[in-house]
């Protein structure tokens, strides 16, 4: 079994918010894109160490996920990957 994966409320929201966005146009590609993220952030449970280190901050990680970058943190003690925030990659990076 894989580790555990928590969604912190503001990746939450901005998956809502990338949905929402999407969906202005085409809500069925929408609800696709919106599954493929939440789909690599659930992957990591199987893979922790699949993004890269993010330098700024100590046991944060980046996954690239076509433009959007998913930020997580990994608890290798309790085996759990937080999913902080989900960041198009055309914005300044985040300060998580």
């Amino acid at each position: 079994m894989g580790w555990k994966i928590i969604f912190a409320p503001q990746a939450l929201e901005e998956l809502e918010h990338i949905v929402r966005f999407i969906a202005r146009d085409d809500p069925q590609a929408a609800i696709r894109f919106g599954d493929y993220l939440v789909d690599r952030a659930e992957s990591l449970a199987n893979f922790p160490e699949l993004g890269t280190p993010y330098r700024k901050r100590a046991n944060v990680r980046r996954l690239v996920c076509k433009s959007y970058y998913i930020y997580y943190r990994v608890d290798r003690i309790e085996q759990t990957i937080e999913i902080m925030d989900y960041w198009h990659s055309a914005r300044r990076q985040p300060s998580l």
